[in-house]
């Protein structure tokens, strides 16, 4: 298990040494560490690795995980998974981040279930970039009048955009999914002073993240296998 370790640290001079190689303005990139189906123990390396970022994607098993590594205060809870309309509450009294925001009925839910005595629960609104069919997210067309909701709701800390690109070759080539989607966040930036976040690479293409301006990337193959490509 300890070859996570190393990965970490390959992961991060990866990051590094891209952008200072490309003269990338972006001062940090957050790493958050996918760890749906990883073991406790494995987590526990990546905590040690300076990692303190998770995204989990079933409630149920973030909030075992929550359980078992409360004793580490450092700890940052993302949930990265499809918002079903009855898990709200419990996704907003356990977790710090939602990044999953895609419609208007589960902006309202979270922000009548988070509590107001801790700190607004930061959100991202996924948007289905490339428009398939089968892809969670709003439609580009819709995006502006979510966002307008998002942001006015006061236990709600409207953070930025959260892209999953499409996995088809063909598409993925033409870029258009990444430049729309920084485009698009750049848009969201003028409009609105909390916005500071684009959630876009994950391992397969961390460095075309990096190149459209993507400053937190959600990485989970490799951290946690053994082989980075």
């Amino acid at each position: 298990m300890k070859k996570i370790n190393i990965n970490i640290e390959i992961i991060k001079k990866k990051i590094k040494t891209f952008l200072k190689k490309n003269n990338n303005p972006l001062k940090k990139v957050k790493i958050i560490a996918v760890s749906k189906n990883q073991e406790i123990d494995k987590m526990k390396l990546v905590i040690s690795s300076g990692i303190y970022e998770f995204g989990e994607n079933y409630v149920q098993e973030g909030i075992n995980k929550i359980q078992k590594l409360k004793k580490y205060k450092n700890i940052i809870w993302h949930f990265i998974g499809k918002v079903q309309s009855n898990k709200t509450k419990i996704i907003a009294e356990n977790f710090d981040w939602c990044q999953t925001v895609d419609r208007e009925k589960i902006a309202i839910l979270l922000n009548k279930y988070r509590a107001k005595s801790v700190f607004p629960m930061n959100v991202l609104m996924q948007i289905n970039i490339s428009d398939e069919i089968n892809k969670n997210g709003i439609c580009i067309k819709n995006y502006k009048k979510l966002a307008k909701i998002i942001s006015l709701m006061p236990n709600l800390n409207f953070r930025g955009i959260m892209i999953m690109p499409s996995i088809k070759e063909e598409i993925i080539k033409k870029n258009d999914s990444y430049k729309n989607g920084s485009v698009i966040f750049n848009e969201l930036k003028k409009e609105y002073q909390s916005i500071d976040t684009l959630s876009l690479g994950t391992s397969f293409d961390i460095e075309k993240a990096l190149f459209f301006q993507s400053n937190m990337i959600r990485i989970g193959r490799f951290i946690f296998t053994n082989k980075i490509s």
